[in-house]
């Protein structure tokens, strides 16, 4: 069923492919073939504007360089360590408000905005459309534009809404309606937050009611999920209280940021968060083996993999996902293997007995190791199958093994027999003769599919997946904690994670581990979880800016094994790049492009 919903829904991606192939459809208005009045008159052309509309919704997939979140955080490193790389100059500190980067980013997402409000606007006086499908395509409009707006929001802070107003394209400089101010944060978060409660009413619940050609688009659960995303932020300390922005103000004296610290931003994010779970529609995915016996690595795995399955919310049709499986394919199959943690990403992942591995670090970069998790970084043994395997790499928790690809690790795609993973310098994916390898000796494996074979030309063509249950459960648990840290859906929710990914619990189950403490305590081991649960799925670098620990996590030394030397030198940690966090660097300049054409555009603290 699902490989058919997934076949029938490529009518989504022509749709999207068709219209990205028109660069200015956008701007044909008026031209020589369709006014906007007649595009909206007409069944197709309506399609494929609101096609082009849902297009503006990034593909997360450019890992290299279109996409900077894996590549800026501390979860992750894009190996290419020269000019024209943006992740490395930003890591490095080489960026302001006149760099242009990711600039594109800003604009498009305001192009997208209003080509949303122009479908919304127009739409209803088409009469090759029912009724109904009036009312479900202007949510779905709504859906994409709120999602935009918060794109926006969580990249560069309070932004100026548009509304519905529709700013004419033939202004003159100089006209106040091109001079409009930011909203505050606040402001922002109420209109992304009530634009999503307007769609929810008029979109289907889950995507089984949606119809096999309509599977991608937007409905009552990706609403929800976005909002316990938007309303998570809201709560978090970047934005609630934070007195560092106490000068944050528009020339009018307007203050963008609240300073006085709220707690029922927590609890309206835990609500936000409670109202998905209620729905009782999903669940986290668990998948058996051959044996019929639940399988964390592959049930963890598969969630990925398997399309529009029960922890889906919403996912994107057309993406590069081939591109990224090239990317983190090791080079003994065409690869690239360009983009992988560091190793203060790898020590994060427990072992298989729940424990952390290393505590923290001394002052030259070596682990303090926790002697009681079993965990050893010398020595070798069968790992995955593959003997003189590095013992830093054994007895590790599943989601390391779906995650992370190290040196001796097997290549997941066997099409060609099992190859081995070799990252040490003369290896088959290290340094010597090639740029393309993994700088830390680390590349990540998560969200690639074992039927992928680049070498071969073979990808498995799937959705690109964009919300799903468990960050939902996540979010949920991390606001009630800082509210309401005694509720027993606390404990209850982090415990189902962790009994999925197949780890210890704590409290309860086979070899549980002690329940944290305290608030601080469980905080913590919420935020840990977030961090291996979620790894890779571009979401790390914004919980390290919304919890402002930036500084700590996103600055100094990064480290990873020697690939510059052979064995068995390679195992030794060395510092791969040295990187500079400031703290203007918690949101993204304003391009100074746009500051220079609206006087009331003030830029970001810092910049």
């Amino acid at each position: 069923m699902n490989r058919l919903r997934y076949s029938i829904c490529i009518f989504i991606c022509i749709l999207l492919t068709a219209t990205s192939c028109q660069k200015n459809f956008l701007d044909q208005v008026p031209d020589d073939r369709l006014t906007i009045e007649q595009v909206f008159q007409q069944y197709t052309p309506s399609e494929q504007y609101l096609a082009n509309v849902y297009s503006y919704i990034k593909d997360d997939t450019y890992i290299t360089n279109s996409t900077p979140w894996i590549g800026l955080s501390d979860e992750g490193d894009v190996t290419y360590d020269r000019p024209g790389y943006l992740t490395f100059l930003m890591n490095i500190g080489n960026w302001n408000a006149a760099s242009g980067y990711f600039d594109n980013y800003y604009s498009d997402y305001y192009k997208g905005i209003r080509s949303a409000t122009t479908f919304i606007q127009n739409i209803s006086g088409n009469p090759e459309y029912s009724p109904s499908l009036i009312i479900r395509r202007m949510a779905e409009a709504r859906y994409v534009r709120a999602y935009l707006y918060f794109c926006l929001l969580r990249t560069w802070g309070p932004i100026t809404i548009l509304g519905d107003e529709l700013i004419p394209g033939d202004l003159q400089p100089g006209d106040p309606q091109l001079s409009l101010p930011r909203n505050s944060y606040d402001e922002c978060v109420n209109y992304i937050v009530s634009e999503l409660d307007k769609a929810t009413q008029d979109l289907p619940t889950h995507f089984t009611e949606q119809g096999d050609a309509e599977m991608g688009r937007a409905t009552k659960l990706a609403c929800m999920a976005l909002k316990s995303r938007v309303l998570l932020y809201a709560a978090s300390p970047l934005f609630n209280g934070n007195t560092d922005y106490a000068g944050f103000k528009n020339p009018d004296g307007k203050a963008l940021i609240n300073t006085q610290y709220d707690a029922q931003k927590w609890a309206r994010a835990a609500k936000a968060a409670k109202d998905v779970i209620d729905l009782g529609i999903l669940s986290l995915y668990k998948k058996n083996n051959a044996q019929g016996q639940f399988d964390p690595f592959i049930s963890y795995r598969d969630v990925f993999l398997d399309p529009w399955n029960s922890e889906w919310i919403f996912a994107r049709i057309a993406n590069n996902l081939s591109g990224y499986e090239r990317a983190l394919t090791p080079r003994l199959a065409s690869g690239y293997c360009s983009t992988g943690p560091p190793q203060q990403m790898v020590d994060s992942y427990q072992m298989a007995n729940g424990l952390q591995p290393v505590l923290g670090y001394n002052s030259d970069g070596s682990p303090i190791i926790n002697a009681a998790s079993g965990y050893k970084e010398t020595g070798f043994s069968t790992v995955q199958g593959v003997a003189n395997t590095s013992n830093m790499y054994a007895n590790r928790e599943p989601r390391f093994y779906v995650s992370v690809n190290y040196n001796n690790a097997p290549w997941i795609n066997t099409s060609e027999g099992v190859k081995i993973i070799q990252t040490f310098n003369s290896g088959e994916s290290g340094p010597a003769g090639s740029w393309d390898y993994p700088r830390s000796s680390y590349f990540i494996r998560k969200n690639v599919s074992p039927a992928s074979n680049p070498r071969t030309g073979v990808y498995a063509s799937r959705p690109y997946l964009m919300f799903r249950y468990a960050e939902v459960l996540l979010n949920y648990i991390e606001a009630l904690n800082e509210y309401d840290p005694n509720n027993a859906d606390i404990l209850k929710y982090l415990n189902a994670i962790r009994e999925r990914a197949g780890v210890p619990q704590y409290g309860t189950g086979t070899n549980p581990l002690p329940v944290p403490g305290s608030q601080a305590a469980m905080q913590e081991a919420i935020r840990h979880e977030r961090k291996i649960e979620l790894a890779f799925e571009h979401l790390r670098y914004f919980d390290t800016r919304r919890w402002k620990i930036a500084e700590q996590t996103d600055a100094g030394p990064f480290y990873g094994m020697n690939v510059n030397a052979n064995l068995p030198d390679f195992y030794k940690r060395v510092v791969f790049e040295t990187r500079v966090f400031r703290k203007s660097f918690y949101l993204f300049p304003i391009p100074q492009t746009e500051i220079n054409k609206n006087k009331n555009l003030v830029q970001n603290p810092g910049w």
